[in-house]
């Protein structure tokens, strides 16, 4: 059982992480272009904050309820970046940089799924240099990032956003999630 004094500071605490976890999320989805899905979010969002700030708001004599409404915010933005990174929706750009014969990558890549345009460079440091450009799901990232870090370590990589990209072209050709999966980060 909860003592009768604790109860509204938890009750402000719960409240604030999950409202400030969904308006982490609903930042996200509303940079990416998911206008629809921010707007969802956004109606249980501020039907929380509402319960949360009136708690606060009505109760300021209780310091408890004011820190817990402080530390909700917190821990909130780093439940939330959480829940949002492993949902892993929409897609990213990876530019891969390599002065060495990519040839090898490119083909350990494609067998794995990855689409790749190579382009030729040149750099202040090196004559020639492949550029490799990819469009890759987010939830594919994980797997991508640990191969280039583990068995390309000199390879130089950025990883990019994408806000919107033409519905045409297929981009992956590994193993597909259904997006039920990838809401709940299965």
């Amino acid at each position: 059982m909860i003592p009768a004094g604790l109860m509204l500071p938890l009750t402000i605490f719960v409240a604030r992480i999950v409202e400030t976890s969904l308006e982490t999320i609903r930042t996200v989805y509303v940079a990416r272009g998911h206008k629809y899905l921010a707007a969802g979010i956004g109606v249980g969002k501020i039907a929380i904050w509402l319960l949360s700030t009136g708690l606060v708001l009505t109760n300021l004599d209780n310091i408890g309820g004011i820190i817990a409404y402080i530390a909700g915010y917190g821990i909130g933005t780093v439940i939330g970046m959480e829940i949002e990174d492993r949902i892993s929706l929409g897609d990213v750009v990876v530019r891969i940089i390599s002065a060495k014969d990519p040839q090898p990558l490119i083909t350990r890549l494609s067998g794995m799924g990855y689409g790749i345009t190579r382009l030729e460079g040149s750099g202040a440091f090196s004559s020639a240099v492949a550029v490799l450009l990819m469009v890759v799901p987010r939830r594919a990232l994980d797997r991508l990032t640990i191969l280039l870090r583990n068995e390309y370590p000199d390879l130089l990589y950025t990883i990019e956003d994408v806000r919107k990209a033409s519905e045409g072209g297929k981009i992956f050709f590994g193993k597909e999630s259904g997006w039920i999966s990838r809401f709940f980060g299965w």
